[in-house]
């Protein structure tokens, strides 16, 4: 079964062991993710994000294109095996030549810092898709879990702290439509449900919540209600299943393992609420510290069997595993 994964950090992760002064490969490594792995898995396409957190780096932009080299050096150094796409149809080339096509992305898209030349740059650099926010307000907008959020996270009321009042900047709104008008995917995963709405409201092409679970299953802000999944789909985005255990279960304790059964019964509850063609992947590798059940990203092949041994028709099993992204990036990216 092919793959595409909408989501991981495994570029910060590699720039972190290198500024460590530990030895660094992408060949094979100790993360979730390297390329090893992602060829055992049979992935199609990873998209990489360049994760940027702001309140720890005295010069963000740095600190952001730092994680731009890392992905480049990347792909530089092993191109007979992955290459960049800016294009749809350098998924289809990539394919052809026996490459993994990797998608550069943005995790907290405030680091252009209200400056739509700054977007426009980005964009020159090959990056493809944006999540609009992190865990902090910024210029776009607002987060759907605040790090105030997670430190107090044994809080009674924490998992239903939803904001629906704070949406959009006015700057967030420009943003999203240069967008669209450049071929950018938006990404609404970390984005508060006030925020989910104005982006449904100011755009019209389809948009995607790259690691984000369904919040009727396991009820914490940072997933999506029933009608924000509906709207979703109505618009013929997609959202990736995250493999964060806690976004899967509500954990007794500490944190929750992440496990197959956990993933089947929000993609069996996404596709009976709003479809099939609503489901996709993003796992969320190297950004998460769950006990996995699905180590890494060579074992993602775990999810298929699953998911055929519950009665997923094989069909259904591709559009999730990777038909419902291609559909989405062929009608976005230009």
């Amino acid at each position: 079964m092919k793959v595409v994964d909408m989501h991981c950090d495994s570029i910060l992760n590699l720039l972190e062991q290198e500024e460590q002064g530990y030895p660094i490969s992408f060949v094979e490594n100790e993360n979730h993710v390297d390329l090893n792995k992602l060829k055992k898995g049979n992935y199609l396409l990873q998209n990489f994000a360049l994760f940027t957190n702001q309140k720890k780096r005295e010069i963000p932009e740095e600190e952001t294109m730092r994680l731009v080299d890392m992905y480049y050096r990347m792909l530089e150094e092993h191109e007979d095996l992955i290459a960049p796409v800016l294009k749809y149809n350098d998924i289809e080339k990539n394919e052809k030549e026996g490459k993994i096509s990797a998608l550069l992305t943005l995790e907290d898209g405030g680091v252009v810092f209200d400056s739509l030349a700054m977007l426009r740059n980005y964009y020159r650099l090959g990056v493809r898709m944006i999540a609009l926010t992190w865990n902090y307000p910024n210029g776009v907008g607002y987060p759907n879990l605040s790090i105030q959020d997670f430190e107090n996270y044994k809080e009674a009321n924490f998992l239903q702290r939803v904001d629906t009042m704070n949406g959009l900047t006015d700057f967030g709104i420009e943003y999203i439509q240069e967008m669209e008008r450049l071929g950018m995917i938006i990404d609404v995963s970390h984005l508060n449900d006030a925020g989910f709405y104005d982006v449904l409201d100011f755009t019209t092409k389809p948009f995607v919540a790259s690691h984000s679970n369904a919040r009727a299953i396991c009820p914490v802000a940072r997933n999506m209600s029933d009608d924000m999944i509906i709207e979703l789909a109505k618009r013929g985005g997609v959202m990736g299943i995250n493999f964060c255990g806690d976004f899967l279960d509500i954990p007794d304790k500490d944190h929750s393992p992440s496990r197959i059964k956990d993933m089947v019964t929000h993609i069996k509850y996404i596709r009976d609420l709003a479809g099939i063609d609503v489901i996709a992947l993003g796992t969320d590798f190297d950004g998460i510290n769950s006990e996995l059940e699905i180590e890494d990203a060579s074992q993602i092949q775990k999810l298929a069997v699953a998911l055929e041994e519950e009665g997923f028709s094989q069909e259904e099993i591709e559009k999730i595993f990777y038909k419902n992204v291609l559909r989405v990036y062929k009608e976005v990216l230009k």
